[in-house]
């Protein structure tokens, strides 16, 4: 099998994990209906998902750095395989919330190591385009998954949904036994070394970014189902016409974070893609009585949302280059910590206030990322000013 051949069943797989941990946002009324919880309880849900992702995967991943790779990315799957067995066939919240954690840890080393065959497998002139082809995969989960998801449990129940995904995943087990090489693992970085870097001001600040701007949009998002049936009076079949726009806004909006950033620089990038990212949030709680507005606001926040996101990601590697890949992964625990905080204040203000206000909380979270961009932005000027001064200072 040729290279590109191995780079796309590794996207495969991204995809069929991505939908796994993105679907619970698409049918979250459905699953509240099936386990007899509230909407904010089975938002709870993608908290714990989310939690488990970010604390769980850096420690799981220093502990299993030095393992083969294709065998590492096996027993991953096999645990995902079993989550999502355990979803369908343990009866009640609690359990179903174990079988929750156990997808959420096993999704976090698969992504890791997908990544790492991507990056080993391709030639050194296409590493980077790999990389973003595994990425587009997970990606992709959100703008064909969660739409399909949504039809399917709508269609046939929540539980066809879990038991295809590991169906899938069995089967690609076995392709990846007959086309992936085995690849040796890499000396693990110590979690303490990773700490440490925290001390940095502007690794600090632009960890901070990522936090709160996936706060923000975990509110939203985690709720956005509940918050278009009730609050606008979506039907089924529109809700998944919008999941399916919001996942190609999301596409368009990556791609466009990284010619604009290209083009005009990071931080107005990110600056600008931020404050539409406020504007459209505050837009979306005004325009309820329109399904047109509705829909293009909706549109225009995700596009916005995901360019950020894209935005960022370049951002980390450029602010510390030497330590780029270290600040790619912790980038990726603070997104998932920022999702599982915004899940977790989305449900608060659904149980105390209403679903109708996820927007204002969500358009907080990014004004709190705005901030910060700002701040990061003041601290670069800063030590530019006093490097250059230096390096005055030693030529004299």
């Amino acid at each position: 099998m040729s290279n590109n051949g191995k780079i796309y069943i590794l996207a495969m797989i991204s995809f069929l994990v991505g939908t796994s941990q993105y679907i619970i946002t698409g049918i979250l009324d459905k699953m509240a209906d099936a386990l007899s919880i509230s909407i904010e309880a089975a938002g709870q849900l993608i908290t714990v998902y989310s939690l488990a992702y970010a604390i769980g995967t850096p420690i799981l991943m220093a502990l299993l750095a030095k393992m083969e790779r294709r065998r590492l990315l096996i027993y991953s799957l096999s645990f995902f395989i079993l989550g999502n067995i355990l979803s369908v066939i343990m009866p009640g919240y609690g359990l179903f919330m174990i079988a929750r954690i156990i997808m959420a840890l096993s999704t976090g080393v698969a992504v890791v190591t997908v990544l790492s065959l991507a990056a080993k497998i391709a030639p050194a002139d296409k590493k980077a385009s790999s990389i973003a082809t595994v990425v587009m995969g997970f990606t992709t989960s959100l703008i064909i998954g969660v739409p399909i998801g949504r039809f399917i449990t709508s269609a046939y129940g929540w539980k066809f949904v879990f038991l295809g995904v590991a169906l899938l995943v069995f089967i690609a087990i076995f392709i990846i036994l007959n086309s992936i090489p085995r690849i040796m693992g890499d000396e693990p970085i110590p979690l303490t070394k990773q700490i440490v870097m925290l001390k940095k001001p502007k690794i600090t600040l632009g960890l901070s970014i990522t936090f709160f701007l996936m706060t923000g949009y975990g509110v939203v998002f985690t709720y956005l189902s509940p918050y278009l049936i009730n609050t606008v009076g979506m039907s089924d079949h529109l809700l998944s016409i919008a999941l399916l726009a919001l996942g190609i806004a999301s596409l368009f909006g990556s791609k466009f974070g990284g010619f604009s950033a290209d083009r005009w620089g990071i931080v107005t990038t990110l600056k600008r893609g931020l404050v539409l990212n406020i504007i459209s949030m505050i837009l979306l709680s005004f325009a309820s009585s329109s399904l047109i507005a509705v829909f293009m606001i909706l549109i225009i926040w995700s596009f916005a949302g995901w360019s950020s996101g894209a935005t960022q990601q370049y951002n980390l590697a450029t602010i510390h280059p030497e330590s780029s890949d270290v600040l790619l992964g912790l980038n990726q625990s603070m997104m998932q910590l920022g999702f599982a905080v915004g899940a977790g204040l989305g449900g608060l203000v659904v149980g105390q206030l209403s679903v109708s206000s996820i927007t204002w909380f969500g358009a907080l979270g990014v004004v709190f990322a705005l901030v910060t961009t700002f701040g990061l932005s003041r601290f670069l000027i800063r030590e530019n000013v006093v490097n250059q001064n230096f390096r005055v200072h030693k030529r004299a």
